[in-house]
């Protein structure tokens, strides 16, 4: 009888030892390769930030962890908003991807759609940082994604080819194309404008042909598509802001051993942070452009955004406080019909956060 109980404790030993090395990722066998998401080009900041990320967990973990971005929604044929689901099911293993392209179905990223809810880029810091955020994150990761860390699209700015835009009176009778987010369309439609929900190519057509008026994007893309070749007008209104989410998917996440998540967690927030400092680049006095030349070595800066689109033919409005203004106060009914389903809890939650309460 001692034999076999000598037996059976060598044997529930060797099980637990068994155990313990998979568990601690000594049994770990990494993918050949991870897919990773991304909507837009390696030459907008959002597509270098995924690519630095990429880089630094290639170096943290030693080469052992390889992810690969899949620029333009190749792996989604360039259906952008069908992101959230694709990584929550398994079938893409890393993003970095827009809020608004998952707002569709986490509705409580529709806070950061709000029009004119944030009027600074200090605003949108205490949100995601803060008691909001959490929430939002809450939310997020029901799903099935791991939420790393919080990048940067920017604030939109609306342009076209029609006339300058200063009023709300403006924007009447005029075509937009807007992201396929049904808020972006009742925004548009408050302002008396047309919205047209279609995909970036199709948009750049439709500028071509006619068929839109206008659209409405961060600097980064403004510049890297060079809108001046389809645009004369601009406005700077900062309407709304628009994070980028590092993430990755929930049952990948949790089969990496614990120094390989903490590696690949320092690398995101270490590219969003770099990212972000590429997205608000001259647009936050010297801040951004101080952190790429101190904490990134940063020797070849961002080009100026809107002295680049001035020399290239564009007129470009910046709201006065009673212009801006009068674009918020027709925003009230956006608000009414969209706070129930984002959450009156984490509405009040952001103003809090932002002392706007």
């Amino acid at each position: 009888m001692k034999g076999t109980r000598l037996v059976l404790a060598i044997t529930v030993i060797l099980l637990v030892t068994m155990s313990v090395a998979t568990v601690s990722g000594q049994a770990f066998k990494p993918k050949a390769e991870y897919k990773m998401q991304v909507n837009v080009g390696p030459a907008f900041d959002w597509g270098i930030g995924a690519q630095r990320w990429a880089d630094l967990v290639k170096e943290k973990t030693g080469g052992e962890i390889i992810i690969k971005p899949y620029f333009g929604s190749t792996l989604l044929a360039g259906k952008q908003t069908n992101w959230y689901q694709a990584v929550a099911d398994g079938s893409i293993d890393f993003v970095v991807e827009s809020t608004i392209n998952a707002s569709s179905v986490i509705k409580s990223l529709n806070l950061f759609n709000l029009p004119f809810l944030m009027s600074s880029y200090d605003d949108a810091d205490k949100i995601e940082n803060g008691k909001s955020g959490a929430m939002i994150i809450k939310e997020f990761e029901k799903g099935g994604i791991k939420f790393l860390a919080w990048g940067e699209n920017g604030f939109r700015q609306v342009t076209n080819s029609k006339k300058p835009i200063s009023s709300p009176q403006d924007m009447k009778g005029l075509k937009f194309r807007v992201v396929g987010s049904p808020i972006f369309v009742d925004i548009f439609k408050q302002l008396g404008a047309d919205a047209v929900n279609m995909n970036w190519a199709d948009a750049v057509t439709g500028f071509q042909q006619g068929v839109v008026d206008g659209q409405e994007n961060p600097k980064s893309v403004l510049t890297v598509v060079k809108i001046w070749d389809y645009h004369k007008y601009m406005t700077n209104w900062y309407y709304v802001l628009d994070p980028l989410i590092f993430g990755v998917n929930a049952d990948v996440w949790k089969k990496f051993p614990a120094k390989y998540q903490k590696a690949i967690q320092e690398a995101a927030i270490e590219a969003a942070e770099y990212q972000k400092a590429l997205a608000r680049a001259y647009l936050d006095g010297t801040k951004s452009l101080d952190l790429l030349k101190t904490k990134f070595k940063v020797t070849d800066m961002p080009i100026e955004p809107f002295g680049l689109a001035v020399s290239n033919g564009m007129v470009i409005t910046d709201l006065t406080p009673a212009q801006m203004q009068a674009f918020k106060d027709v925003m009230k009914p956006i608000y009414d019909k969209w706070i129930p389903s984002i959450g009156k809890g984490i509405y009040d939650a952001a103003l809090a956060d932002m002392k706007k309460k």
